[in-house]
Order: C-alpha cells, then structure tokens, then sequence
C-alpha cells in the first residue's frame, strides 16, 4: 500500500484542504471517500483505510474546514467559514470526489468505472447525508455511520442561540452552554464513566489517545456549531432527502451504546425515514455494546468485515 498526502484550494477560495490517498498495491477493485466527524481528522481512519487498501481498495478522505491540516491559522479549528461553510464543506467533499476519478484516468486502462463508496461519520455523516441530496449520481453506495436525529426545535434553538452570542463574541467565539448543549451531555450517559469521553469507545487506549490529541480535543466555534445545526436541518429535511436517488444503496451502521444515536433510537428513525420515502436498498446495523467509533471499538475487526462486505455485494450487482 502506498500513503499519499496531497491539498487542494477549498470552495472558501483561501483554505488549502488537507487530504490522503491510501493505494493499493495490486488491482484496485473499488473506491472509499471517508467524511470525517466533528473535532478529528481523516488520519484518525488510517487503520481502516490501510485494512481497504488490503483488499483492493483505493480510499480517500479530507480533514474538512476548521478540521486537522485544513486551517489557516490554529484560531480557525472549529471554524467552517460565514456565511456558507456548510456549504463550502459539502463543495470539498465533491471536489474531492473530481479530483479522485481524475487521478484514476490517469492510471487505468480498463474502460469500466471503479465503483465508487462514500462514508460518512458522526458530523460526517450528517455531511454525507446532505451531499447525497445535492451529488449522489453515481455512487455504488453509502454509508451512514454514527448517525443520529434531532429535533427540529432543538436545532432551531441552537442556531438562534448561536446568533445572539456572535452578536457579541463573533463568529469564531466560543461558548460552554452551547457545546455542552450540542455533546456535553453525552459522557454523562455512560454507566462508570473513566472519563468525560467514553461515550467514544470502549477502548481506553482509544479514549487516551483522543484526549491527548490537540485536534480531537479544541471546542466548535460558534460559527461551526451554527454550521452545523444549519446541516442537520437539511438532512432531517423529506424534501431533500427525497432528491437522492432511490435506487442508490445505503447502510446505516453504530453502536448500540452511542448517546449520538441515542442508544438506535435515532438510528431507527433514520433508516425508517429513507424506507418511507421509497429507498430500494436500505439496510441498517447496531454493534451491540458498542460506542461512537465503532472503526475504534474492541469489535472493530468486525465493522471493518462487515463494511467490506457490504461494499463487495453492491459491486457484484453493478
């Protein structure tokens, strides 16, 4: 396998965007676009997209606005840009997805497309779920991972919320009550917690590691959080959600254990909404026992198996 970090100009026409290519050495049999949660990077997948790139794939993935190396300066973690970083983070993800199928023209000779897989975690696959509504043409599949639903009261609050203090503190200013709103809650939901982020794994190594880790562990602006809910708006949205192609395939995957997902609740809910809007190939999975990073849990072999697997059947039929 070989490991490539490259960057492109983001949709904000000032961030260079920070991204890795993990190739195979053989034949490469498909794609994998990683979309990245919230305070983390794409480095953080290095494990599973090294596991992919064992087995014929070729993945890919960026550390989006105000994420990892894709900042200007250390004061723009958390920061998507005002007034369209939603947006622009979508944009980099499908340039992303240009500049991928470009870079393999240059390689191939074979005049059949590579199937092409996106992944979408936490934050990412909020992300991932609005992009479907706007570029899905095309895709082999989906993967909506670490999901969840949230009340459209609750988001409207936030943004609000998120309004009031900027009017103050500005947009890159940050605010305890709202990120203990949006995931302070979270470690509290954890029985004999050993820290506030459990909730993230089993694995202690994991947790440590993360909490160790300078960019998994910088609070959301303002800005970011407003971003955000703005995002989630539109992908609980059955209007846009009913833009996607309904004959692309999708698998919603967590852990039993994930207060994101509020323990399957919202999960369900999310897989149930796809269902009732006439989607061919929803299938969904909860990894009992586990957290939030089910790619970090003490089970990850399995979902490694598992989403490989997936990804082998939906080939087999195109």
């Amino acid at each position: 396998m070989k490991k490539e970090e490259f960057t492109y100009l983001s949709s904000d026409r000032k961030t260079k965007i920070h991204a890795i290519r993990w190739i195979p050495d053989g034949e490469i049999r498909g794609v994998l676009q990683i979309s990245h949660g919230m305070v983390e990077y794409v480095d953080r997948y290095d494990n599973f997209a090294a596991y992919l790139a064992g087995n014929g794939f070729y993945v890919t993935g960026n550390d989006h606005l105000g994420h990892g190396a894709s900042v200007i300066s250390e004061d723009d973690h958390g920061y998507f840009g005002h007034p369209d970083g939603n947006k622009d983070v979508i944009s980099d993800m499908h340039q992303l997805r240009e500049l991928t199928l470009s870079e393999l023209e240059k390689t191939r000779t074979e005049e059949k497309d590579l199937p092409y897989f996106m992944l979408g975690h936490s934050m990412g696959s909020f992300l991932l779920r609005q992009y479907l509504t706007i570029y899905g043409e095309g895709l082999a599949g989906a993967v909506i991972m670490g999901t969840g639903f949230q009340p459209a009261a609750a988001l409207a609050g936030g943004k609000a919320l998120c309004r009031i203090l900027a009017a103050v503190r500005g947009w890159k200013g940050h605010s305890e009550l709202i990120n203990n709103m949006a995931i302070g809650g979270y470690g509290k939901k954890i029985k004999n917690a050993r820290t506030e982020q459990d909730w993230l794994s089993k694995d202690e190594d994991v947790v440590d590691a993360y909490r160790a880790d300078p960019w998994c562990t910088y609070m959301f602006t303002l800005n970011g959080y407003y971003q955000m809910f703005s995002g989630m708006q539109t992908a609980h949205d059955p209007k846009m959600i009913g833009r996607t192609q309904k004959d692309l395939p999708i698998l919603i995957v967590s852990g039993s254990d994930d207060p994101v997902g509020d323990f399957g609740k919202g999960v369900r809910k999310v897989r149930d909404m796809y269902r009732d809007l006439g989607f061919a190939d929803v299938k969904m999975k909860l990894y009992h026992g586990d957290r939030h990073e089910i790619l970090n849990e003490m089970d990850k072999e399995l979902v490694y198996g598992d989403l490989l697997e997936w990804m082998q059947t939906r080939m087999m039929k195109i």
